[in-house]
């Protein structure tokens, strides 16, 4: 993929120095520019020296200096890298339920880090290398919000079907070592990882705070699509009122022990408990 300049906004820096719409950034400070964190990071320089091809191929080299603020420049892909697919099955996979026959970008599954950053999505990391999690800790990637489901690692390969998903809390614990913000997420699943499974994740990812800054626990969604899938059952007003006992009870503990509830349920649970 390249790095094709979409448009540029009138009155910045990038319209200033005489960039236009359709130029490709090949190198910013003699680095290569692979996606859109890339750029952003190498960007925040005091000085940014910028190479750029124009339409008809000529090699233009600029120097800005920008205030550490934003060019002004939008890319035809926003990524400007391919986004990354999910490589997980989960059991409890909300796309895998949808009817058939809905616009084509509902089934696409993504598991991207850049989309985590710039988005708000929830990713798994199973697309990701150690080399690839250093890689955003040196870019200074933060907040990572990240799917984790549960801290057991044999658990995790089940509920992801992916048997390479056990080694998350290796990745979380270099992340927070590289003081990287990550907020968390449980998908619960009735009698899988709810219960005990939940109680000892949480105890897993609180000995990662402040940098593991929050967990949300959500129920997860059933449809009346599930066809062939993994035997699910939603929450129960019993079940969702088992989940906030635990809730309520850590938040305490999470509160006097480092100041922060920690732990957050969805409102779905209180709706389901029968709670305000």
């Amino acid at each position: 993929m390249s790095a094709i300049i979409y448009s540029v906004l009138p009155g910045s820096f990038a319209e200033k120095h005489g960039i236009t719409p359709g130029m490709i950034i090949n190198k910013i400070n003699g680095e290569d520019v692979n996606d859109i964190l890339e750029y952003r990071f190498l960007i925040s320089e005091r000085s940014v020296k910028l190479e750029l091809e124009t339409r008809d191929g000529t090699v233009k080299k600029i120097r800005i200096r920008n205030n550490y603020e934003d060019l002004g420049i939008d890319f035809e892909n926003p990524l400007i890298d391919k986004a990354r697919s999910c490589r997980n099955k989960c059991i409890f996979c909300f796309i895998d339920q949808l009817p058939k026959g809905m616009r084509d970008t509902l089934y696409f599954k993504d598991d991207d880090s850049r989309l985590s950053f710039l988005h708000g999505n929830y990713v798994t990391l199973t697309n990701m290398t150690m080399e690839d999690v250093k890689r955003l800790a040196k870019i200074r990637i933060s907040p990572i919000n990240i799917s984790v489901q549960t801290t057991n690692p044999e658990l995790r390969c089940k509920m992801l079907n992916n048997r390479f998903a056990g080694d998350l809390l290796e990745k979380m614990r270099y992340l927070a070592k590289h003081r990287i913000t990550m907020n968390c997420q449980l998908v619960l699943c009735p009698g899988i990882n709810d219960g005990e499974e939940m109680r000892k994740s949480l105890y897993d990812l609180a000995k990662l705070f402040p940098y593991a800054a929050s967990v949300s626990v959500v129920p997860v969604g059933i449809t009346k699509f599930r066809e062939g899938l993994y035997p699910l059952e939603g929450y129960t007003e019993d079940t969702a009122r088992g989940v906030l006992e635990i809730v309520s009870e850590l938040q305490k503990e999470f509160l006097e022990s480092f100041g922060s509830r920690f732990v957050y349920a969805g409102d779905e649970f209180y709706i389901k408990a029968g709670y305000d």
